[in-house]
């Protein structure tokens, strides 16, 4: 069974809550994903603040063919794999890598010619400072955009689309217990229910 914040997902930037500074009209990532520029970036920010959600947009976008990887995980044979059929697909071959951080020097030292290239865009993610986890040649072909904790508005319009019935007690609790990130306002709900 699709995990509650997968089914919910907003698959487009009307549906998208919070990070207005960066999706908002006139904004960034907004003229971005409107007028379909292609670069490569990271997205910097807390937990559960929309950091997967904006990459699959982003490349949803662009008709772009969609790599997920987590730096956890991958390496460079996976990065080769990708590599390998990017030649495959009419559009661009975006690959998002979650926790970009946990690449080492040499992991992201092998992207650096691709992404130079041009042969993949990056779309990086990571709660830590790129400024010091990701090597500076990187770093440097990619913009940087920082996202925000989601305020007590955005987390309840982003509570309200689970459809879950609460009452207003329950849903300041768990906006206060949430404290910003929304996937664990949302796992929370699903235990509970």
């Amino acid at each position: 069974m699709e995990p509650l914040a997968s089914h919910i997902r907003p698959q487009s930037l009307k549906d998208f809550v919070g990070q207005g500074h960066l999706v908002g009209a006139g904004k960034p990532l907004n003229i971005a994903i409107t007028q379909g520029h292609v670069f490569s970036f990271v997205l910097w920010g807390p937990p559960g603040v929309g950091k997967t959600t904006l990459a699959k947009i982003y490349a949803r976008s662009l008709r772009a063919h969609l790599h997920e990887l987590s730096a956890v995980s991958a390496g460079k044979d996976d990065i080769k794999k990708i590599i390998a059929s990017s030649g495959e697909y009419a559009g661009a071959t975006v690959l998002f890598l979650d926790e970009i951080h946990r690449f080492n020097k040499a992991q992201q030292d092998f992207l650096l010619p691709f992404v130079e290239r041009g042969t993949i865009v990056l779309i990086g993610a990571t709660t830590e400072n790129p400024s010091f986890e990701v090597i500076p040649a990187l770093l440097s072909r990619c913009r940087v955009f920082v996202l925000k904790e989601l305020n007590e508005q955005e987390m309840a319009r982003i509570i309200e689309r689970t459809e879950i019935a609460m009452d207003d007690d329950a849903k300041a609790w768990l906006i206060r217990m949430a404290n910003g990130d929304a996937r664990q306002a949302i796992t929370v709900l699903e235990i509970a229910h």
